[in-house]
């Protein structure tokens, strides 16, 4: 088979869940266990780092997965979905897996997998793990895809299990509380493996604990330690780079042994050899006494921020090497590194397009904080989703004040039909023009904004941002 006539067959014939959803999901990880061991059981040749979190796991693993090649490690990164290209799914030091890679993998297994009836997503982590231990990567920063306990990826011993924050998404699978949800994503937490959790919560904080304490696995909560605090700055409606400094918190909460580190520019004691609380002055500092500089922006980063200053806190004492100047040129260079979009990622100039990947209750909460902080005159929010999302919800969470809306939907099956998400909008009061795809919606906004005070904002689905990506990487160039 051609790369092509594999994707076609990949798509097409195995259930993909970002594609046609609930028929796709198995709430099992056998398959993907006897996967591994049809492969020989790469999972093992390689160090990992796993990624777990309801917003903040892509960030979070491709700036891990950017540190840790600036420290001049051989990295693989396992993330999901993909935008545009199948193939950004599985990187090694930023670069895409080969086509001929792909292509010859599925020639060579697809016999089993038809037999095992896999899904798309338990192939394709054979496929990035299998490819991982031929390359010899040193470590593979690996992005759990929904959940965790139950998630194909969670058939890894990890050196370190990260857990961003907990939120309201893939309820139907996870659970309709936050502590059903945290107790799914708590499932990657294995035993004697460090693990980060970013955000700490009332309801979700003891899932944690007790998940972590029943295993032996030490724990710590990022927010207890790290608060990242973006620099005061006259704000522009150009304003897609986060400048920030970090603070630790004068009140420290840690479980598990967690010996002296190094880090920030200044030496740190915090001895946990029990659940205790420990106080340490408060100190503001910058790392290498400047500034630092993302090029991801919105004030999500700054707590995604915090998460991954906790990660490589712990990483040294799993036996990574990691300075300040890696760390520094590792944020700086997240996207150059490793090909992460969709961000606040801008797009276009005249007028200022970007593109927000939100899409659920916290992620488009966050996104709205952005939204107050830009000076612009009115904003063109061009929104699509997929139908097992709660969109009404989300409608009612949008902006009404200098804001016309435009309504199209994502090219995938799962897609919420155009006129029945306008029809919803218009229901709550917020009517706008429809359109059958985001490229026709985006041409249409490009005719009538203003290109110097308006902002255009297409959001509400990853896939809707992949389309929009596609769109300006087909287009002509102006």
């Amino acid at each position: 088979m051609t790369y092509q006539e594999t994707l076609d067959y990949l798509f097409n014939s195995l259930p993909m869940y970002h594609r046609i959803g609930k028929a796709a999901y198995k709430a099992d990880i056998t398959n993907t266990v006897q996967l591994m061991q049809h492969l020989g059981n790469p999972e093992r040749k390689f160090r990992t780092i796993h990624v777990a979190g309801t917003n903040g796991k892509g960030s979070v693993s491709h700036t891990l997965a950017s540190v840790l090649m600036q420290a001049g490690y051989k990295v693989g990164l396992y993330t999901s979905p993909h935008l545009v290209d199948f193939r950004e799914r599985i990187r090694i030091n930023g670069q895409k897996i080969p086509e001929q890679q792909v292509t010859d993998f599925v020639a060579q297994h697809k016999d089993f997998m038809q037999g095992m009836d896999l899904s798309f997503f338990e192939m394709t982590v054979g496929l990035a793990f299998d490819y991982f231990a031929a390359e010899q990567v040193d470590v593979a920063v690996i992005e759990v895809g929904m959940g965790g306990r139950l998630d194909s990826t969670n058939v890894i011993t990890p050196d370190l299990c990260v857990i961003t924050n907990i939120g309201f998404d893939h309820t139907q699978f996870l659970g309709d509380t936050l502590p059903k949800i945290a107790a799914e994503k708590a499932g990657i937490i294995k035993p004697g493996v460090p693990v980060v959790i970013g955000e700490s919560h009332p309801e979700t904080r003891p899932v944690f604990q007790q998940k972590a304490e029943a295993v032996g696995a030490p724990i710590c909560f990022a927010d207890d330690k790290y608060r990242i605090v973006e620099v005061p700055h006259e704000p522009t409606l150009d304003d897609t780079d986060l400048k920030f400094t970090v603070q630790i918190n004068s009140q420290i909460n840690c479980h598990g042994d967690t010996p002296q580190f190094s880090i920030l520019n200044s030496q740190l004691t915090h001895p946990c050899d029990t659940p205790q609380e420990v106080r340490q002055p408060n100190s503001q500092f910058s790392i290498l006494n400047s500034q630092l500089k993302c090029p991801l922006s919105g004030s999500y980063q700054l707590r995604n921020l915090a998460t991954l200053f906790q990660a490589l806190e712990l990483l040294p004492q799993v036996g990574y090497n990691i300075t300040l100047e890696n760390i520094e040129q590792g944020i700086a260079r997240v996207v150059s590194d490793t090909g992460l979009h969709g961000r606040w990622e801008k797009m276009d100039v005249q007028p200022l397009t970007v593109c927000e990947t939100a899409h659920n209750a916290d992620g488009v909460g966050a996104m709205l904080e952005k939204l107050s902080q830009l000076p612009y005159r009115h904003l063109h929010l061009i929104y699509g989703c997929v139908n097992d999302k709660d969109y009404r919800h989300i409608l009612r969470m949008l902006p009404q004040e200098r804001t016309t809306y435009y309504y199209t939907q994502p090219s995938v099956p799962r897609a919420l039909p155009v006129a029945q998400l306008a029809e919803a909008a218009q229901e709550l009061g917020m009517a706008g023009s429809s359109f059958p795809t985001v490229g026709e919606a985006i041409e249409h906004v490009r005719s009538i904004a203003d290109k110097t005070h308006d902002l255009v904002l297409v959001t509400g689905s990853i896939f809707l941002v992949a389309d929009a990506v596609g769109y300006y990487t087909s287009r002509p160039p102006l």
